[in-house]
C-alpha cells in the first residue's frame, strides 16, 4: 500500500514539474515581452512630449505592437496546428487582418 502510494505521488510530482516548467517559459516570455514594449512606449511617449515628429511616435508604437502580436500569434499557432483546417484558416485570415490594421495606419498617416 505505501508502495502504491508512493507512485501515485511522484507520478504527480512529475505532471506538476513538466507542467510548470512549460507555465513557467510562458511566463517569462511574457514578463519580457512587457518590459521590452514597454520601453518602447515609454521612449514613444517621451518622444511625443519633446515635440518629435509625429511619424517616428508613430513608428516606435507599431514595432511594440508589432512584437506583441508576433509572441500571440506564435502562441496561437501552437493552439491551432494540431485542430481541424477550419482552425488554420480562422487563424490566417485573424492574423492577415491584424498585420493590415497595423500597416495601414501607418501608411496613411
Amino acid at each position: 500500500m505505501a508502495s502504491s502510494s508512493k507512485n501515485s505521488n511522484s507520478s504527480k510530482n512529475s505532471k506538476s514539474t513538466s507542467s510548470k516548467r512549460g507555465f513557467w517559459g510562458l511566463n517569462k516570455i511574457s514578463f519580457w515581452t512587457i518590459v521590452a514594449v514597454t520601453i518602447l512606449y515609454a521612449i514613444a511617449l517621451i518622444l511625443s512630449a519633446c515635440g518629435v515628429s509625429v511619424t517616428a511616435v508613430n513608428v516606435l508604437q507599431g514595432i511594440a505592437t508589432a512584437i506583441m502580436i508576433i509572441i500571440v500569434a506564435i502562441l496561437a499557432w501552437k493552439y491551432v496546428r494540431s485542430k481541424q483546417m477550419i482552425w488554420k484558416v480562422l487563424y490566417f485570415v485573424c492574423l492577415l487582418i491584424v498585420i493590415a490594421g497595423i500597416i495601414v495606419p501607418l501608411v496613411i498617416s
